[in-house]
């Protein structure tokens, strides 16, 4: 008869509450399961107050401060030498009295049994992060001597080479970890293996995948076997596969294990039952953790048993509330916009706000929680696109526009195109909307008719029009003096865009889009006649974006003169540099300079789409390294306003060029005419593409102002830490704050802000989600199959360049050298200062018409967009040759 295992500071049974912080992760998910009634193996576990206390018994933490203080967690031999200096300390350490004393106690009230000793981390398998593997388990271990060595083992398993490199490069202090052992009734399973309540590779949440393998499952997690493999759907099993299962793991008598050789192909691990039984078991503790959960289980005897649960971290989460049926597809706003980063909490309810507003246009009367268009995932907005994807007439449609904006999300619609959930259905639009949709597109198709025939004198109207407009919402931001009138004007600024200024943007953007398009169709058939319509974009005039960088050229020049300001720019670290300009400390010729710049294009900066997000006026570190980068430039040809007068004489050239072929065709003398009036229309439109953004982030920076002074004098009452601190709020908190300070608003920003780092950490976010659980990740290009120094991507600017790789995650503090091909994850305008210095550009998200796209054409730099896994894929400091018309990118020094 077993006796009770008594509760000690040092020792916990399973069957009390364990916390993360006594158990760590295995620990205190194996004791709320040992709770809930679920077939757990009896055990203890030696929480993190005996660790702690072993280390300062045996001064254990100055050795492992010595070891590991300068460390190059980069290189592998120097990780090595570390965790063996640090774990042979452990080895030859001794277990105090007061700690071996409760561990037998409660191993013999166990009944002396065989055990399973495992590590349990507290900083294992975060909801960012998975550390699982990385400290040691021990199996079958038998007697007194035998236990407290396997745990000494794993107390020092904290220190293993892996360990410690995956914690410094995600900025995990080593000084904040205990470590927790686990220790079981060891089961002598007949199969064990690995359950996931969600399928890992998929991410379909209605399917649960097993791998199972003969003995114990250590063969299978260390990845010594192949197993059998089996799915589950609801009641039914609809995949299933023998793996052979050559090696199995057993325990040998007296302590320890055996591994033995042999096919099992012909063996199936599992009886249909058990496996039906076992993912039932998974699903229940999927729903006691709330979350996807990779379990590891044993057989035996014919029961199961659960030895450990934890979070899948790999799985892209859902939106909240939307179910998986019916199914819908959503599609990533950043990838258009470039922008893969979280979005604070204010700036994507500002989406939603924008969202309502374009359904109630069509009678849907919506509020921000029931529209239909923004969801949120991952603390990024993806777009509802499957009202497009199953209308009849509009999918098409859609289909045809998605790869020039985004291919890599074109190529993934094609696989799932003809799935039974997406085929058209009948329309549930009702007349009245039918109407009013027709009515606005009656004013856009009268509007590109008007801006194709008079396109000058529509710029000029668009321009004034939107000059107006700016200045009455800067009028009522400036007389808006509260925290509650400034949140009014925040809910009013989608009506003003939607009724007084997208109309007319869109239609403007349509006509050079519809002119392109019209040049490029007539031109089709010429031997290169779609390179040359692409070169008719290049050096386009009355782009703001281009204007900005021209502008920022300027401002280098004008500094440049002065040569002691110059120098000191070029000197002087950026951080110092942009606290001086905040403090007017400058250079006079510089401070004047860059106030000037910053006056005009200060509300700029990046991922400038979120409201929440810095302005170059508040961290204006970038512009200064772009000022570095510009002062730089020696050869006049390779100077930005040089660079773009040679793309207006290349696009005048394209220009006669098609004249010239065209003229040779029949009815030439008319296609000739067509042509030219067609490009004089491209030349004098395509420009304005930049314009709406333009327009949205100075509305935005209004508003964005305004809330900043709240911010202040929310800070100096005492109510918040930091004046962009209100950005972490949404707009329904915020106007509790605005009536309700005393709440404790401090604790839940520091919440958001945890939990907006976590996301920043996320390396990959799917271009196309499904609400089934579907993440597409995987951009268009591949290796070339038969040549691995190739990379094949979306060819977006013509023209072939090498160069030297330079990798950049963030544009603050990057300094370009001048020809250097930038490599990034995506594009906003705040990047575009970079591209007067680059030599090429290629980008893991866009596509022909994208912000980083049309650019790079405009200063005819070759770019290849669409590149899966550019930034890790291509290495700073390699040279390649970038080659914008076959979308080829050949490694020259690989």
């Amino acid at each position: 008869m077993t006796t009770m295992i008594e509760t000690t500071p040092v020792l916990l049974p399973l069957t009390s509450t364990i916390t993360l912080a006594q158990g760590g992760g295995k620990g205190a998910n194996l004791a709320r399961m040992v709770r809930s009634g679920l077939p757990v193996p009896s055990g203890f576990v030696v929480t993190t107050d005996a660790y702690n206390e072993f280390v300062a018994t045996n001064e254990l933490d100055l050795q492992i401060a010595t070891t590991i203080n300068n460390l190059n967690v980069n290189a592998l031999d120097a990780l090595e030498a570390a965790s063996s200096s640090i774990r042979a300390h452990f080895e030859a350490a001794t277990i105090p009295d007061t700690i071996s004393a409760p561990i037998l106690a409660a191993y013999h009230a166990l009944g002396s049994p065989a055990v399973a000793v495992r590590s349990s981390a507290t900083a294992e398998d975060l909801p960012d992060m998975s550390f699982a593997g990385q400290q040691d388990t021990l199996l079958n271990i038998h007697g007194d001597e035998a236990l407290l060595a396997a745990i000494r083992t794993c107390w020092g398993s904290l220190w293993t080479a892996r360990a410690i490199g995956y914690r410094a490069r995600n900025k995990i202090e080593h000084h904040d970890l205990a470590l927790a052992v686990v220790v079981q009734t060891m089961v002598q399973s007949e199969a064990s293996g690995v359950l996931f309540t969600v399928n890992p590779l998929t991410g379909r949440r209605s399917e649960i995948v097993i791998d199972a393998t003969l003995g114990l499952g250590e063969a299978l997690v260390s990845g010594q076997v192949e197993p059998d493999h089996y799915i589950v759907a609801g009641a039914q099993i609809t995949h299933k596969q023998l793996g052979a299962k050559a090696v199995t793991i057993v325990s040998r008598a007296g302590g320890g294990t055996d591994t033995l050789q042999g096919s099992a192909a012909n063996q199936q691990a599992l009886p249909d039952v058990t496996i039906l039984d076992l993912a039932k078991l998974g699903r229940g503790i999927a729903g006691l953790f709330g979350t996807p959960q990779d379990i590891e289980w044993a057989w035996a005897d014919g029961k199961l048993w659960i030895v450990q649960s934890r979070p899948i971290t790999s799985l892209f989460p859902l939106p909240i509330n939307l179910p998986a049926e019916p199914l819908r597809v959503l599609f990533s706003f950043g990838a258009v916009q470039g922008v893969l980063d979280p979005i604070t909490p204010l700036g994507r309810d500002l989406f939603r706000h924008i969202a309502m507003t374009g359904s109630n246009f069509f009678g849907k009367h919506a509020t921000p929680d029931s529209q239909m268009i923004v969801f949120e995932a991952g603390e990024r907005l993806f777009i509802n696109v499957t009202g497009l994807v199953k209308h009849k007439q509009l999918r098409h449609g859609y289909r045809a526009v998605l790869p020039a904006v985004e291919p890599a999300s074109g190529e993934v619609l094609e696989t799932i195109w003809n799935e039974p959930a997406l085929q058209p259905q009948a329309s549930n639009i009702q007349l009245k909307q039918y109407l009013q949709a027709a009515s606005a597109m009656r004013i856009v198709l009268a509007n590109i008719a008007r801006n194709l025939r008079h396109p000058a004198q529509r710029r000029f109207q668009l321009q004034h029009h939107i000059e107006q407009t700016l200045t009455r919402h800067a009028q009522q931001c400036h007389q808006a003096t509260s925290l509650s009138q400034r949140l009014d004007l925040f809910e009013q600024m989608p009506l003003v865009l939607g009724q007084q200024l997208l109309p007319f943007l869109v239609s403007m953007i349509a006509s050079s889009m519809t002119a392109l398009r019209l040049l490029n169709r007539l031109t089709q058939q010429l031997p290169h006649g779609s390179q040359l319509t692409l070169q008719v974009t290049r050096g386009l005039p009355y782009n703001v974006t281009t204007e900005m960088d021209l502008a920022l050229w300027d401002t280098a020049r004008t500094i440049q003169r002065d040569a002691s300001a110059a120098t000191h720019l070029m000197t002087t670290p950026a951080p110092t540099l942009a606290a001086e300009l905040l403090a007017n400390r400058l250079p006079s010729t510089a401070q004047t300079a860059i106030s000037t710049f910053m006056q005009r294009y200060g509300m700029r900066g990046i991922a400038e789409i979120d409201l929440g997000h810095p302005r170059w006026r508040d961290q204006p570190e970038q512009i200064l390294q772009m000022l570095n980068s510009y002062l730089q430039i020696s050869d006049p040809d390779r100077a930005p306003d040089a660079v773009f007068a040679r793309g207006v004489l290349e696009a005048d050239n394209a220009i006669e060029q098609l004249s010239a072929e065209l003229r040779r065709t029949r009815f030439g003398w008319l296609k000739a005419r067509l042509a030219r009036w067609l490009a004089s229309r491209v030349r004098q439109l395509a420009g304005l593409r930049e314009t709406p953004k333009f327009t949205i982030i100075r509305m935005f920076d209004q508003v964005h102002q305004g809330l900043l002074a709240s911010g202040r004098e929310l800070v100096h009452a005492g109510v918040l830490d930091r004046a962009d601190d209100v950005f972490m709020l949404n707009l329904a908190e915020l106007r509790q704050l605005a009536h309700e300070q005393h709440r404790d608003w401090k604790a839940l920003i520091m919440q958001r802000r945890a939990s907006y780092e976590r996301e920043m950490r996320r390396r990959q976010v799917p271009r196309l989600l499904l609400t089934d659980g579907r993440a597409f990740y995987n951009g268009v290009a591949s290796m070339n199959e038969n040549d691995s120094t190739k990379i094949v991507g979306s060819p977006v600017s013509p023209g072939s360049v090498e160069g030297i790789v330079h990798v950049v995650f963030e544009p603050h503090g990057t300094q370009l050298a001048p020809g250097e091909i930038l490599v990034c994850h995506g594009t906003d305008p705040a990047w575009t200062p970079l591209f007067l210095a680059a030599g090429g550009l290629v980008m893991e998200v866009g596509g022909l018409m994208t912000h980083g796209s049309v650019v790079a054409r405009e200063y005819g730099i070759p770019a290849v967009v669409g590149v899966h896994h550019a930034t890790s894929r291509l290495q700073t400091g390699q040279k390649i040759r970038v080659d914008g018309t076959t979308g080829h990118i050949t490694m020259l020094d690989a």
